[in-house]
């Protein structure tokens, strides 16, 4: 199996002035916006990390809270990926499809650290 950093996720009651003090205090780029309604989200570009930066997101069951909410890793092989991480006996949070078609799993790992692992888009 193969991995790759997809983004680091940071949820923030204003995404605006948070990719802003990125930008202006460590040199990332906006790389997109997106707007639903009257939310707002960008991905930014920290020297070659991604950052998604959101408030809370209403299709996620998953508790929410805001701070450094996970880290995604894309996966060539989600199925298996998955399936490997039931049989070590992880803890599996959420399982869900994005708007794109892309299937997402989270996951618990050590220590409580939330991680995501996404389909290889």
């Amino acid at each position: 199996m193969a991995f790759r950093i997809n983004h680091l996720h940071i949820k923030t009651s204003d995404p605006r002035k948070t990719a802003q003090w990125f930008v202006e205090n460590l040199g990332a780029k906006i790389v997109r916006e997106n707007r639903s309604g009257e939310r707002l989200s960008f991905r930014l570009d920290l020297h070659g990390l991604g950052l998604n930066v959101t408030d809370f997101l209403e299709e996620q069951r998953l508790e929410q809270h805001y701070g450094m909410e996970h880290l995604a890793l894309d996966a060539d092989d989600l199925p298996g990926v998955v399936q490997k991480l039931k049989l070590s006996g992880a803890r599996i949070l959420e399982q869900r499809q994005l708007g794109d078609g892309r299937h997402v799993c989270f996951f618990e790992g050590p220590e409580g650290v939330r991680l995501e692992v996404m389909e290889w888009k």
